[in-house]
């Protein structure tokens, strides 16, 4: 199928040029006017006249025949058009694969446009998602916003039809259930919610051309510096081959277990957050591909997705979520996901040096901080002795059974997908505890992670 479709593009190309090539050829052939006097010898003024007459004939031809020519060669244009917009929307499949920057970058200036997409359902309240995102927008132009509605729930629409022009309302086209193995029909939602994730994408990304964009569920509500804090990280992103997105969630950001002083701190973690997050019209060339057809945000977290990349997160969160009902059957929300603190304090993001946040340059520090913290027990810890200082401390795990001990006894998430644990970073969650700062790290050494630990 590809190389038929390959053919097709060709062909279009190829008619494309020929076309304007024979248009040109057409009107070099005619005939040039003759003019009076052009007879010469006995008779010349006569047979002048007569040629100029019958030139004036023939130029009036020439000239109905290029104005004819001119309206169907603005036809023409016009069907060319829809045909390289054809061949640039199937650019993925020349040869087999996503040809090299098959997504252009966005340009580097201050004003690039970062557009939101919020994906929706069947929750009326995506009016609070809404209204936060529209209160703290600095532009509509650099920030346009982008409701895909999934699932037809009429109540859902008419919220978001009431926005007007300062939303874009897109509604996915295929509503039918998804075929899956009788086992999985209980998971049908989720083979939903991964068709609709990959269609609004493409809507964004390809048709409508954009650079990058920020994804928000409906059901996230935005702290007041949110836009900043994409607009900041976004050049970060494009240029470090060894991130692949920017978050705005701590899985791990409960009150009490971040540093309510540190708002403008940013870490790097090996592990997926979603929840709010950014990418790379270039990374959605790759991804496309091979979307899976279920369960996308864990797909994302396999090492074959992720290929050693890293995202970039905040300790205070940027967004929260306020819906407990869902596909997941609020998975986390009340032990959780409902005490996830929400920055307040707005950072000037755009103004600060992030270079820190590079792979060597945090990678270097960050190995630093945490094996130079004293080793410490879960005992000496609960007790708030330490090590006699204010921290950091460091607790060490040396297999999947006793990180999940620890994390569940200190009282972060305690999961793992493909063997990366909730935050981390090189095998290290960090975290505050009793007001010290505390990381949960595999001994000095560590090299990769184990996916047998999921």
């Amino acid at each position: 199928m590809f190389l038929k479709r390959g053919s097709m593009i060709i062909c279009g190309a190829f008619l494309f040029v020929s076309w304007n090539a024979v248009l040109v050829l057409v009107l070099l052939g005619r005939t040039p006017p003759i003019t009076p006097g052009a007879g010469g010898g006995p008779g010349g003024d006569e047979a002048g006249l007569e040629l100029a007459a019958r030139g004036e004939g023939e130029l009036g031809d020439v000239v109905a025949d290029v104005l004819r020519m001119a309206d169907t060669f603005e036809k023409r244009l016009e069907e060319q058009k829809k045909i390289l917009r054809v061949i640039q929307s199937h650019r993925s499949l020349w040869g087999g694969g996503a040809p090299p920057q098959a997504t252009p970058p966005l340009p580097d200036d201050d004003g690039a446009v970062l557009p939101v997409l919020v994906m929706a359902c069947n929750r009326p309240t995506v009016k609070r998602c809404l209204d936060k995102l529209l209160e703290y927008r600095p532009s509509a132009r650099r920030h346009p916003i982008i409701v895909s509605q999934d699932c037809g729930h009429a109540e859902t629409a008419e919220v978001v039809r009431s926005y007007g022009d300062r939303v874009t309302h897109l509604q996915q086209p295929d509503l039918s259930d998804v075929a899956v193995r009788p086992e999985h029909r209980k998971f049908q939602g989720y083979y939903k919610i991964s068709r609709h994730y990959r269609w609004a994408l493409s809507q964004v990304l390809r048709t409508g051309g954009h650079g990058a964009v920020v994804i928000v569920e409906d059901d996230l509500e935005v702290a007041p510096d949110f836009f900043e804090y994409f607009e900041a990280l976004y050049p970060l992103l494009r240029r470090d081959p060894s991130l692949w997105c920017v978050s705005a969630w701590n899985d791990n950001g409960r009150e009490g277990y971040v540093d309510p002083g540190q708002a403008a701190r940013l870490h790097r973690t090996d592990f997926f957050p979603g929840l709010g997050w950014m990418l790379l019209g270039q990374l959605w060339d790759e991804l496309e591909p091979k979307w899976p057809a279920a369960f996308w945000d864990d797909w994302m977290r396999q090492p074959e997705q992720r290929r050693d990349r890293a995202c970039i997160r905040p300790e205070i969160s940027r967004t929260m979520t306020f819906g407990r009902k869902g596909v997941s059957l609020g998975q986390f929300y009340d032990s959780y996901l409902r005490y996830i603190k929400l920055n307040s304090q707005f950072v000037p993001f755009t103004t600060l040096d992030l270079a820190y946040l590079q792979k060597d340059a945090y990678g270097a520090r960050f190995e630093r901080e945490v094996y130079a913290a004293p080793l410490v027990s879960y005992e000496t810890l609960k007790q708030g002795q330490g090590a006699g200082g204010p921290g950091p401390f460091r607790l060490q795990y040396s297999s999947k059974e006793s990180f999940k001990w620890l994390a569940r006894t200190l009282g972060v998430m305690e999961d793992l997908k493909s063997g990366v644990p909730r935050t981390g970073y090189r095998g290290v969650v960090s975290f505050m505890a009793r007001g010290q700062r505390v990381y949960l790290a595999p001994p000095p050494g560590w090299s990769q992670y184990d996916p047998t630990w999921s």
